[in-house]
């Protein structure tokens, strides 16, 4: 587990009050416009737009953006679906009746491809991301847990879940939320991710469920399912504790399928219970989409499922949230029909080759410790070796100068004192644009040794990166 909260600076320390005006697309006496409250008067629609559109160009270039899983670019097409379907609301199933045939559809394809024994007729749902589908993954652990607690006549307080302590933060949230005890099993050097040897430690009768990882965000590591899984078999032949497995494959569970078909993580292990992904990492939508699925109907407490009457239909709902977009759901509907297994598995192989080269170059142009290598998830970590006068924040923001973001970050608790620098090769990171940044860090190298002095500081790096 890392420290993740932050003391937030408000941007109204450091702006103007006032919005100023470019009088070539202004209507006359158009000059500014408040910041911090909405102004008294209308405008014309082209000068709001041509205020925003010019106040985001100060973002950073989407496809430079090498420090985000998040899908960057879709084919025209996907475009052309996605402006089509703005207006659709997910949860009205009533008034868009295909839509929600569409997203049942893309839950039973997502149970087949994770070998599902009941894949036509278990359960599962879209969500907003990855934290909403973790959240009803943990909550369905915590009701099953407290049914089987209260038909023992056993107490059911202090309930407990396992993870590992380079979990998203999104556990963490949880446990908070929920008021479940996280149990965080340390990563070291000797043991990067969960092992069986410290779950086991951390399991007891309280335990609701077991988090493993399929694609560690620090280090693209797949956590050991199978192992976890023989381990938890083997505790409830000894002991009688049936403690079921989660598999958070926010970005895993769309490369495993494809890259990695013999590796067993999924529901082909009976105690792999849930698994959920993000559709929008590299299941190829763009931001805003989640998928959790059962292995059978029977994991998903009915008491989490509600029949809701909405604009004149009576209709299931298991997400948390309400109004949502569909247009995303029919982009990953798009997807599996645009590129099928073999597209798949050509694109997440043309990532995990980009990242493969990178990490046998990277050492290469300058003092590195390759720490991933590309070989599971498609990202290279590294860290610096020996001593110098700067360090891997000073790369961060030499590359930064360029246009690349490249995070650099402390490891997770009791690796703390290593920090890294992370590249995820999504699709769209050639090997072309490969190139051109190892070009760029290899300068940016030779341009920090060649300084008189250590770098200046002028803020504390942050304490952790999870995206």
């Amino acid at each position: 587990m890392t420290e993740r909260h932050h003391e937030h600076r408000h941007e109204a320390q450091d702006a103007a009050d006032e919005i100023s005006v470019n009088p070539m697309f202004a209507r006359g006496g158009e000059t500014s416009i408040p910041r911090w409250r909405i102004p008294e008067g209308e405008m014309l629609p082209d000068s709001a737009y041509q205020i925003i559109h010019d106040e985001i160009l100060l973002d950073g270039n989407a496809r430079q953006n090498l420090a985000t899983f998040v899908t960057t670019w879709m084919e025209p097409q996907a475009e052309r679906l996605y402006a089509e379907a703005f207006d659709k609301n997910m949860v009205d199933k009533d008034e868009y009746p295909q839509t929600a045939a569409i997203e049942e559809r893309c839950v039973h394809i997502l149970a087949d491809l994770w070998s599902s024994p009941e894949p036509h007729t278990t359960i599962g749902t879209s969500t907003i991301g990855s934290s909403e589908a973790c959240m009803l993954a943990g909550l369905a652990f915590l009701r099953r847990w407290r049914a089987r607690r209260r038909e023992a006549g056993q107490a059911e307080d202090r309930p407990n879940i396992v993870v590992s302590a380079s979990v998203q933060v999104v556990w963490e949230k949880f446990a908070a939320y929920w008021d479940v005890e996280p149990r965080y099993v340390p990563v070291t050097r000797e043991h990067p991710n969960l092992w069986a040897g410290g779950m086991l430690d951390a399991v007891d009768e309280r335990t609701i469920g077991v988090v493993a990882i399929l694609g560690v965000t620090y280090t693209g590591d797949y956590e050991p399912v199978e192992e976890l899984a023989k381990a938890l078999d083997d505790l409830q032949a000894r002991t009688g504790l049936d403690v079921p497995l989660h598999v958070d494959g926010a970005s895993g569970a769309f490369i495993a399928p494809f890259l990695d078909p013999e590796l067993p993580w999924d529901f082909r292990l009976s105690r792999v219970h849930s698994i959920n992904a993000s559709g929008h990492k590299f299941g190829l939508v763009y931001p805003g989409l989640g998928w959790v699925v059962w292995a059978k109907r029977e994991y998903l407490p009915d008491e989490l499922i509600f029949s809701v009457s909405y604009l004149g239909g009576d209709m299931p709902t298991l997400a948390i949230n309400f109004s949502r977009p569909g247009a995303q759901v029919l982009l990953q509907y798009y997807n599996f029909l645009r590129l099928g297994r073999e597209g798949y598995r050509r694109v997440q192989a043309a990532c995990r080759a980009s990242a493969r080269v990178f990490a046998t170059r990277i050492a290469e142009v300058g003092p590195f410790e390759v720490i991933a290598d590309g070989s599971a998830m498609p990202l290279v970590t590294w860290t610096l070796r020996g001593d110098h006068p700067w360090d891997l924040h000073d790369l961060s923001a030499r590359l930064r100068e360029r246009g690349w973001q490249v995070p650099a970050y402390p490891m997770p608790a009791d690796l703390q004192d290593m920090t890294v620098m992370r590249v995820v090769f999504r699709n769209g990171v050639s090997l072309d644009l490969t190139n051109l940044l190892l070009a760029d860090i290899e300068r940016a190298v030779a341009a920090l040794d060649a300084l008189p002095a250590p770098p200046p500081r002028t803020a504390t790096p942050a304490s952790a990166f999870h995206h």
